[in-house]
């Protein structure tokens, strides 16, 4: 653990907790718990992440084996014993996304089967979280959906950062913890004390989530407004609501998937005289054309976090993306749900 130039301490990134704000609890063994042994396993294209939340718990990750037959059907192997352990699975939710939903599922069957004490899902990000509602006709509640399977699974609790809605806690009916990568994003944008700045919201649906940049930052606050047109994900922004004219902005939104709405937003604060433009947003989903509009963009940085890695190809066509690790946080919240700790104080809640 480093220490800063008054000799105090580092905290966890993405935290607000000092390691000597917890010196009055009574000193718990770093890995006692109800359930055993912490075990760490990953699921496909999680294993950078995974080795990153591993080294902070300096631990190592479980052996499992993966096998895919030719009638596509999945197929796993646990290569040791989670008898009676406290097991975490970590799987992240890139392309192929729903490759990667049944093996998660596969996966929490095969510890459930080999008597894990509690099997804990590590989901950075929770796909179909905009299918959180019925608002047309004959429609599906994904999200809700997603929650079931999970639960039927054999899961018995769950970690996920930056929900696109808060509500969908409430369609588990096991514990979990709601995180955020907000403390970790603003943190890193408060350091460069960017002068003039303005913080932008891409939507007014993001209006509440933005005011909470703006307080950190102590910034005014400015808001796109835009209409959704179609059901094709395209959107038109429409105006700009605040004064940005001869400021820098930071846009903020919690995720890009295929960076329309990114692109119509800085072109509206273009047209109404920003100056240098910064994006931060927790989830990279990058689909389709986004790299390219990302790029075409041509801003000052894009901040996000790794909860969708990035490939190589991605991150060479922006070298302007700066990728924060939220395995820390999320090695941190691992070690106080095993050791029966609030994960709350972590944020002073």
């Amino acid at each position: 653990m480093s220490s800063d130039e008054n000799g105090a301490q580092d905290k966890v990134p993405g935290t607000l907790v000092y390691p000597n704000d917890d010196a009055h609890e009574p000193e718990t063994p770093k890995y006692f718990g109800q359930y055993g042994d912490i075990k760490l396993f990953f699921g496909t294209g999680s294993d950078e992440l995974c080795g990153k939340i591993a080294k902070h718990l300096d631990i190592t990750p479980g052996k499992k084996r993966r096998k895919v037959f030719s009638n596509e059907n999945i197929f796993i192997w646990l290569d040791e014993s989670v008898r009676g352990q406290d097991v975490y699975l970590v799987q992240t939710m890139q392309s192929p996304l729903h490759e990667k939903i049944m093996e998660m599922l596969i996966m929490i069957d095969a510890l459930k089967r080999d008597s894990a004490g509690r099997i804990n899902l590590v989901i950075p990000y929770f796909p179909y979280g905009r299918s959180d509602k019925k608002d047309q006709p004959r429609v599906p509640i994904t999200a809700r959906l997603m929650a079931n399977m999970i639960e039927v699974a054999g899961a018995d609790r769950y970690m996920t950062i930056d929900l696109h809605a808060g509500q969908i806690q409430g369609f588990f009916n096991i514990p979990g913890d709601a995180l955020t990568a907000f403390h970790l994003l603003v943190e890193y944008i408060a350091k460069k004390k960017l002068e003039n700045l303005v913080v932008v919201t891409t939507d007014l649906g993001f209006a509440k989530k933005g005011r909470n940049w703006a307080e950190r930052l102590d910034t005014p606050l400015a808001f796109v407004e835009k209409r959704r047109v179609g059901n094709d994900d395209k959107a038109e922004a429409m105006s700009i609501i605040g004064d940005v004219a001869g400021k820098n902005v930071l846009l903020v939104d919690d995720e890009v998937n295929t960076a329309g709405s990114m692109e119509k937003a800085v072109a509206a604060l273009r047209e109404r005289g920003a100056k240098d433009i910064y994006l931060a947003f927790t989830h990279a989903l990058l689909t389709g054309p986004a790299c390219d509009r990302l790029r075409r963009m041509n801003v000052k940085e894009i901040v996000t976090t790794d909860t969708i890695p990035q490939s190589k190809d991605v991150l060479a066509k922006l070298p302007n993306m700066t990728v924060l690790s939220v395995g820390p946080l999320l090695a941190e919240v691992i070690l106080r749900a095993h050791q029966g700790r609030s994960v709350g104080k972590l944020f002073r809640e």
